[in-house]
């Protein structure tokens, strides 16, 4: 792909999926176009095993952005980090296409595996805030990641993690629109939990009051 096509496409995606764009060229400001630019460009080098002079390009342009990918991962197209500012990419990650990605976000590995390290990313995959994705398994396509969750273990497709550690609390047979990039409005396993337990907690309570009733008119 030529250096004007990876324009072209870059405009259109932080377009998309960045409401604070108010002009095709403001892209040139994006923290998030400059690294994945230096990241592509890294990439081919390490592929041809010039590892220092990758690594090197990559860490120059981790300094300038605030972004850290390392030339080794393999990256799909339309890759879109939001803010980016601390988000780190490993080695071995695997990232589909049309992944968002926001500020904070690590896709890293535990420290023990060997070989590969780091997650895969499907398609259309959303990561908030500040999540955590640490370990070798793959992050089901059409998924959404909490802001703020650690995610230890595989997701399935099209479903939602929020928590420390991240579980799924919502999963369906369905694709999740690429348009829908709410961070917040996410279920919560905790309140919903104490919702639950306030129910069931009402309605011992009315019972006892029933039987009480029941024995003082006798």
């Amino acid at each position: 792909m030529g250096l004007l096509q990876y324009v072209k496409e870059e405009m259109q995606i932080i377009k998309e999926r960045d409401a604070a764009l108010h002009s095709p060229w403001e892209v040139f400001l994006y923290p998030s176009f400059h690294a994945i630019l230096r990241y592509r460009f890294a990439h081919r080098l390490y592929l041809k095993k010039h590892y220092f002079l990758a690594r090197w390009i990559s860490q120059k342009a981790a300094r300038k952005t605030g972004i850290e990918i390392h030339p080794g991962a393999q990256i799909g197209k339309g890759l879109f980090i939001d803010h980016g500012h601390g988000v780190i990419i490993g080695e071995t990650a695997i990232i589909g296409d049309n992944v968002t990605l926001y500020q904070g976000v690590t896709l890293g590995g535990t420290g023990k595996e060997q070989g590969k390290r780091h997650p895969t990313v499907g398609d259309n995959v959303m990561i908030s805030a500040g999540a955590k994705v640490l370990g070798s398994f793959t992050v089901g396509e059409n998924s959404k990641i909490g802001a703020g969750s650690v995610v230890l273990r595989e997701v399935p497709p099209n479903s939602t993690v929020v928590g420390v550690p991240g579980i799924v609390v919502k999963q369906e047979n369905r694709r999740i629109p690429r348009e829908d990039l709410d961070q917040v409005h996410l279920p919560d396993p905790v309140m919903a939990e104490i919702a639950a337990l306030k129910k069931e907690n009402e309605a011992l309570r009315m019972q006892m009051k029933e039987i009480l009733e029941a024995i003082e008119r006798k």
